[in-house]
């Protein structure tokens, strides 16, 4: 059964359809990308123990008992501050892992690789149900933060090395496709927690760990049903009639040759690349986790059609605003994840140091108008600047795999790329820590509650220069970075790579994919990021209603 999982048994043969490669690599980042949608269970989990014991709010802890305590505490309930370090764990252990096991993904294959996701994310569900069972903190953040940080990691990076193989032609869309998922993750499983915490919710239970359970089973089918979907191509197998058009083969940022994930560490193109994804994603993640309540204290009554401050709200004017600003959250989550697509697929035709830029420069134009359609009252051009910059936050995540492929190669590139993605987890410190710090500053000294992100916005302009700096000093790789034909031949060979797939399939390297199946597939991730789709819309409408 576990020869099921060696790489040289995902080869596809001659007739497969490469269509059935994306909603596989959708159907385990539709899972995992539900880390982004963990702060449903936040306030429910915040109250738990009280709930349990009969009452309706929560047991505070005593003055003295710390975030240690709260690990391992059965006597009161966690506060929602402890709760967001599991958030904080997940971006930080799918950069480490990412990194640390990024070569091994290549020499694997992405089913080994998506099958360790699916037992570390969905085991890790599992241990935090019964962490929330038993009230132990700790079990919660070995549980999903640790061990289902490593299976977002490997998740996050397994598809994309397959992906710019399968597409050469279509680097950034095919990326964009898988990665688009991942944003769409929490569009599906927040409003699926949601529903299923209400349908287990009892007077003494508040129906988080049966919620667990009962995602960890349905992403755990999902998550093999990607797993075992993946294909990789043959060494010499290209897309029919396609060959690198002029423009392409003559384009000295396209190598031709590979570099070793070993190298990257050295090389300068790298740490710029770095700097592009880390500051880009510092620009906007922080926005993400203040989204809500910046457009609350932006606007105040204006949100409901009030002449008042939101120091001058009563609890049920606020109550009204909150409504409204989860509506506008909602639909940056809409533009998050169609930039991902929309993005990654437009510098397929402009090039990536082309399209990093226009996020750099429109990006900052957009942060440094923010403070004056604040000023003037225009919600709409507020909302929409966001809008767009959430767009370029999820691009840049899709966008920059296929740059990575461009610079160095495309037999490593997973690897490289998860040793990219330490930057995402430096981002996401960075980024939320500014603007949290920065609000809070700018209200300690008494700034009005409309004005304290102001300053924010351009501290977030000055991060985008710095990337827009970076992104134009990328130049070529210099030739002694590259593998040598020796050398990449010892890499494939340790990659268990076959030039014919007919070793594998033992049918002479036929194998008819069937129009039905690709449709088969694309619907089994079409109908929930559907489903997905239609609830945040009905959310979004809030805001213009």
């Amino acid at each position: 059964m576990f020869h099921l999982l060696d790489k040289e048994r995902t080869i596809a043969g001659s007739g497969f359809n490469r269509w059935l490669v994306p909603p596989a690599a959708l159907a385990i980042h539709l899972c995992i990308g539900m880390a982004y949608g963990f702060s449903v269970f936040w306030l429910p989990l915040s109250k738990a123990l009280g709930v349990s014991q009969g009452g309706t709010e929560a047991i505070k802890c005593p003055a003295d008992v710390g975030f240690i305590g709260q690990l391992f505490t059965t006597t009161c309930d966690w506060q929602i501050s402890t709760l967001g370090w599991m958030y904080t764990l997940f971006f930080v252990f799918l950069g480490a892992s990412a990194a640390i096991w990024g070569g091994w993904l290549e020499r694997v294959g992405p089913r080994k690789a998506g099958v360790v996701s699916a037992f570390c994310w969905c085991g890790g569900m599992l241990f935090s149900a019964l962490g929330v069972y038993l009230h132990q903190f700790w079990m919660m953040i070995l549980g999903s933060g640790v061990i289902g940080g490593i299976g977002l990691g490997l998740g996050y990076i397994s598809p994309v090395s397959t992906l710019i193989k399968w597409f050469p032609d279509r680097r950034g869309m095919a990326t964009g496709m898988a990665i688009m998922g991942f944003g769409g993750g929490a569009m599906i499983g927040s409003p699926l927690a949601a529903m299923l915490m209400k349908n287990f919710a009892t007077p003494t239970s508040v129906g988080v760990a049966q919620t667990f359970v009962v995602m960890a089973c349905g992403y755990f089918v999902y998550m093999m049903c990607g797993a075992f979907g993946y294909r990789i191509p043959a060494s010499d197998w290209k897309p029919a009639g396609w060959t690198p058009p002029a423009n392409q083969a003559n384009n000295a940022m396209i190598a031709k040759r590979s570099v070793n994930v070993k190298k990257v560490w050295g090389i300068p193109q790298f740490w710029l690349v770095w700097m592009v994804l880390c500051m880009n994603v510092s620009a906007g993640i922080g926005v993400i986790g203040m989204a809500s309540p910046m457009l609350q204290e932006v606007f105040g009554g204006m949100l409901i059609h009030l002449d008042l401050r939101f120091v001058d709200l009563d609890k049920s004017q606020l109550t009204a605003i909150a409504v409204v600003a989860a509506g506008f959250t909602a639909l940056l989550s809409m533009f998050n994840i169609a930039g991902r697509f929309f993005w990654a697929s437009l510098s397929d035709k402009f090039g990536r140091k082309l399209t990093y830029t226009v996020f750099f420069i429109l990006g900052g134009l957009l942060y440094f108008s923010a403070p004056w359609s604040a000023d003037h009252h225009n919600e709409a051009l507020f909302v929409l600047s966001f809008c767009i910059i959430l767009s370029m936050y999820g691009g840049g995540f899709a966008t920059v795999p296929a740059y990575l492929a461009d610079l160095f190669g495309t037999q490593m590139v997973g690897a490289i790329h998860g040793r990219l993605l330490t930057a995402w987890a430096t981002a996401g410190i960075l980024g939320p820590v500014v603007v949290n710090y920065m609000r809070d500053y700018q209200i300690s000294i008494g700034v009005p509650r409309q004005d304290v992100y102001n300053q924010t916005m351009y501290i977030l302009v000055g991060f985008l220069m710095v990337g827009l700096v970076c992104n134009l000093l990328i130049r070529p790789v210099a030739d002694k970075w590259f593998m040598t034909d020796a050398e990449l031949a010892e890499e494939k060979r340790l990659a268990h790579e076959k030039a014919l797939s007919s070793v594998v399939t033992g049918s002479g390297g036929n194998e008819h994919t069937s129009s039905f199946t690709v449709l088969l597939a694309w619907v089994a991730v079409g109908i929930p990021l559907s489903w997905g789709v239609y609830k945040t819309v009905l959310s979004a409408i809030k805001l213009f209603s």
